[in-house]
């Protein structure tokens, strides 16, 4: 692997927060410490030898790891910026995406999406030889359209069927099929190989031929979709769901709105669906009930540090909103023990 090449994190935001694209730091580090074998061409953050900065563009990440005992890191939640294809060729692997957890056998399949957290490991990866790559087809949340790079060869009609899959198909894990297992072999072996322009092209058809098996194998199972998770409103509760996370930011209903891709309007026609409150109203519950938790938690914790914590602008506004949805303030509630 490249050691010498200086890394610049990328950060982006999804539909529900600002996060940092996977550095794979505790990977590295168990590979300098020779606990596992790391192959891996990459960009950004992501570990291995540098690709190309004019050619592939869309492609992050894309290796393999051979960890030939219980090993004592894994990978946290994190997500990637780019759609994950990985392949589990050998051992067993704890895996998790959205708080679903399984064990990866050899021979499956995941796919995870840039929206959706994922952890590899519980919490340290054992004996397992995983295949990876990371693809930008530039979404950062479930209901924008997907970009595919201008040097795939699979037919529109085809690649418009294999978008459906992936975009409506949020399954766990899947197995395999020859073709496909093949291909990531063939790529793991690709990334064994300075790139080159003749090996940037090699590149190029094998991930076609990936996508087209991958294409296959989906059309075979007919896996079953929910045209919902693409949807606005999915959008729209992803991001309602990590609100909590980042209630002390400066929102607005304009920048909620914003940060699902929204107009006000709809936004707000969403937030009323799955909360029965307004987006502001939604707003204000997480501000307070993330300050019932700090007032309980921090006894010596000043109300004003509380109130600026939670987002809110002065203490005495605090105080106020606080007494309106709890029926005392925030001092009184603290003195009663949260009664």
């Amino acid at each position: 692997m490249n050691k010498t090449v200086q890394r610049q994190t990328a950060a982006f935001r999804s539909a529900a927060e600002l996060f940092h694209a996977d550095t794979c730091e505790p990977l590295e580090a168990a590979a300098k410490r020779r606990e596992v074998r790391v192959v891996a061409l990459g960009r950004g953050s992501y570990p291995g030898r540098r690709l190309p900065p004019k050619d592939l563009r869309e492609v992050c990440s894309l290796g393999y790891w051979d960890a030939r005992g219980r090993q004592t890191w894994g990978l946290d939640w994190h997500r990637n910026e780019g759609i994950e294809f990985t392949f589990l060729a050998a051992g067993r692997l704890p895996f998790a995406v959205d708080e679903r957890a399984t064990t990866l056998e050899a021979g499956d399949l995941t796919i995870t999406r840039p929206w959706q957290k994922h952890r590899v490991g519980d919490p340290h990866v054992t004996s397992s030889h995983l295949i990876w790559l990371i693809l930008d087809v530039g979404v950062r949340r479930p209901n924008q359209p997907w970009r595919w790079p201008d040097w795939l060869l699979l037919s529109p009609a085809k690649l418009q069927r294999l978008t459906h899959q992936l975009r409506h198909n949020e399954q766990l894990a899947g197995r395999a099929s020859p073709d496909v297992a093949a291909c990531f072999a063939a790529l793991g072996r690709a990334a064994e190989v300075p790139v080159t322009s003749e090996n940037g092209t090699r590149l190029k058809i094998l991930i076609n031929e990936l996508l087209l098996a991958l294409a296959d194998l989906l059309e075979r199972r007919r896996p079953r979709l929910n045209a919902s998770l693409s949807s606005a409103e999915r959008t729209v509760q992803l991001f309602l769901d990590e609100l909590a996370q980042r209630a002390d930011e400066p929102w607005t209903l304009e920048a909620m709105a914003q940060q699902c891709g929204l107009g006000r309007s709809r936004f707000s026609h969403y937030c009323r669906k799955l909360t029965n409150r307004t987006p502001i109203d939604h707003l204000t519950h997480c501000r307070i009930e993330q300050a019932v938790r700090l007032l309980a938690q921090e006894p010596r914790r000043s109300i004003t540090d509380v109130a600026f914590a939670c987002g809110f602008q002065s203490s005495q506004y605090f105080a106020t909103v606080f007494a309106r949805w709890k029926g005392m303030g925030p001092l009184e509630w603290r003195a009663r023990g949260g009664s």
